[in-house]
């Protein structure tokens, strides 16, 4: 892995949209740490790329604030980590991180800068999304697979 990618969705549902190309080029073993603000499309991209990887229950994908990690299936197993109440790298290992990565999986991060020196020598995706307006968001992916096939326009 690694190319890297910037690109603007102008919608929620050009964000989702990006999520799905992206989730349908996983092949397993893939983890992917997402990095934004409140309200950067984080969930947004998760719903797409869930949807994308043939995730059964992909419309009912939201932060697992409270739980820390949801499970989706379909394709993969998909384990959506929501580190925001993380306090230390302690209690993220706690959750069992290994035990998520495995070849038929995918694990997704979000609020990854939380606890991102965990990762260590993992080779990870990393996605950052950014406030570019309303509803404008600029995503930048860095690692992600040279297989992915991804719109080399600026806007998707």
């Amino acid at each position: 892995m690694s190319e890297q990618l910037d690109i603007v969705t102008l919608s929620p549902e050009e964000t989702i949209e990006f999520g799905r190309k992206l989730g349908s080029q996983l092949k397993g073993g893939e983890i992917i740490a997402l990095i934004g603000q409140l309200g950067s499309g984080k969930t947004h991209l998760i719903k797409g790329i869930a949807s994308g990887a043939g995730a059964e229950n992909s419309g009912s994908v939201n932060s697992p604030t409270f739980v820390i990690v949801n499970e989706y299936t379909g394709r993969f197993d998909i384990f959506h980590i929501d580190a925001y109440r993380l306090n230390t790298i302690v209690e993220f290992e706690m959750l069992g991180f290994d035990d998520y990565c495995y070849p038929n999986s995918i694990v997704i991060i979000e609020w990854a800068d939380k606890i991102i020196s965990a990762l260590g020598t993992i080779d990870y995706i990393r996605i950052e999304l950014e406030h570019k307006g309303q509803t404008a968001r600029n995503i930048h992916i860095r690692n992600f697979p040279k297989h992915f096939v991804l719109t080399e326009n600026k806007h998707i």
